[in-house]
């Protein structure tokens, strides 16, 4: 396996962060798109490393970005876009470009009756208080979404659980915009299940808030036809606790950017992923951290798995320790296990620190077919191959399910795993 690593070790020390003309954190930048002076995503607003925008933090590539809830104010997609290079936009069937005036899913709650399910128009105020939209998509569906699904969880409750059952009944492109509200001193966790068939454009918030502990499942287990782009952001108050974790397993193409910025000390987000991709599927996640206030902690790993012709994931992990950001410890991490020829895992961790003042931070990402060493030691042990394989696999991704702690779920996901690797021998 590849493997590219940073750590700052324990003793604090003092990092610079220079910028390094025509190079993004992707890599080198290529694209003439980025010198189009027409777009306020390009042109002498944007630093030559960044993603563009020029607008937010001024010395950060990824949180400088533009944002904004009207979707003019975003150019038009080509494709030589950094955050949009690895995405087929064909496949999106219209969702940067066409009105998203389908119907969208259907939105149904069950669990233990702490949680209540509201719905508010699109200009109540509740809207945009922990999202803006950052890319096109998101803005259309910030647009064209005709009311608000919001989930709140009552202050000092503890115990809840709310399933959230999201049901994809057309394929005609549509926009949806959902809140979850998690009030002072609450503990939940909610799961956002993604099923049926749709063409979607969704905007997602989490309102952490003082002391509060929210878990989210958010699960797209699609049809083979959906075609799903989620913009999920969180803001994490003083004290409170937010872990957020991605399985992806259905649909033609889905791309999740879950995005978490802290704004209260001493608060935790972790960020965990896992993905099967099968043959064609375009599976996508690209992360955002934002270490903007001091004394916060965060985690990311993301692991996935890849079979048959054509079967693409991208893993985009981006943290940004602003200079505010004294005592932050942080890691991110990706693992990616291809099981087939023809399968292309495509995985970019970037680490931004503007102070040394931190207790730790790092980034990791390793790309690989099976372990030789791990099957010889089953198969020495008179375990057959085929038999060898499949627990190797189980055993991979079993660390993020492990994270869900919802028993049914896990037994669900578990099954899940086995159906794929099946296919995988057939």
């Amino acid at each position: 396996m590849s493997e590219t690593t940073t750590h700052i070790p324990d003793e604090k020390v003092r990092i610079g962060a220079p910028s390094i003309p025509g190079f993004t954190e992707e890599g080198e930048d290529l694209s003439p798109i980025n010198d189009n002076d027409s777009s306020p995503l390009g042109g002498a607003s944007a630093k030559a490393h960044s993603h563009g925008g020029g607008v937010g933090v001024p010395d950060s590539s990824r949180a400088g970005r533009l944002t904004s809830t009207n979707v003019e104010d975003f150019a038009k997609l080509t494709g030589r876009e950094e955050d949009w290079r690895f995405t087929p936009l064909k496949r999106l069937k219209g969702l940067h470009s066409e009105e998203l005036t389908g119907a969208a899913p259907k939105v149904e709650l069950t669990g233990n009756d702490i949680a209540k399910l509201s719905v508010v128009s699109a200009d109540d105020a509740l809207n945009g208080v922990a999202h803006t939209p950052d890319d096109r998509v998101s803005a259309n569906a910030w647009k064209f979404a005709s009311e608000t699904q919001v989930l709140t969880i009552p202050k000092n409750a503890e115990g809840a659980n709310a399933s959230v059952r999201i049901t994809g009944e057309s394929l005609a492109p549509a926009a949806q915009h959902l809140i979850i509200v998690a009030e002072e001193n609450s503990e939940a966790t909610v799961i956002l299940d993604h099923v049926g068939s749709a063409v979607l454009a969704q905007n997602v918030e989490f309102d952490v808030r003082a002391n509060a502990r929210l878990t989210v499942v958010s699960l797209q287990a699609w049809e083979d036809d959906a075609v799903h782009a989620s913009s999920q952001q969180a803001l994490v108050a003083q004290g409170a606790s937010f872990k957020h974790i991605a399985v992806s397993f259905g649909g033609d193409l889905v791309r999740v950017n879950p995005s978490a910025r802290f704004t209260g000390e001493r608060a935790e987000i972790e960020l965990y992923g896992l993905y099967f991709a099968d043959a064609g599927q375009h599976l996508e996640h690209r992360l955002f951290v934002d270490h903007a206030v001091a004394n916060c902690k965060s985690n990311v790993l993301y692991k996935g798995a890849l079979q048959g012709k054509d079967a693409h994931t991208v893993w985009v992990g981006d943290v940004l320790i602003q200079k505010e950001a004294v005592g932050t410890d942080s890691y991110e991490a990706n693992r990616n296990l291809v099981l087939t020829d023809g399968a292309r895992a495509d995985s970019v961790p970037n680490l931004e620190i503007e102070t040394g003042l931190i207790d730790g931070a790092g980034h990791a990402s390793t790309t690989g077919r099976f372990d030789d060493e791990h099957l010889f030691y089953l198969m020495a042990r008179g375990i057959d191959e085929k038999t060898a394989r499949r627990l190797v696999v189980r055993g991979f991704l079993n660390e993020i399910v492990q994270q869900i702690g919802d028993e049914a779920l896990q037994e669900r996901l578990t099954d899940t795993i086995e159906e794929e690797l099946a296919a995988t021998e057939n």
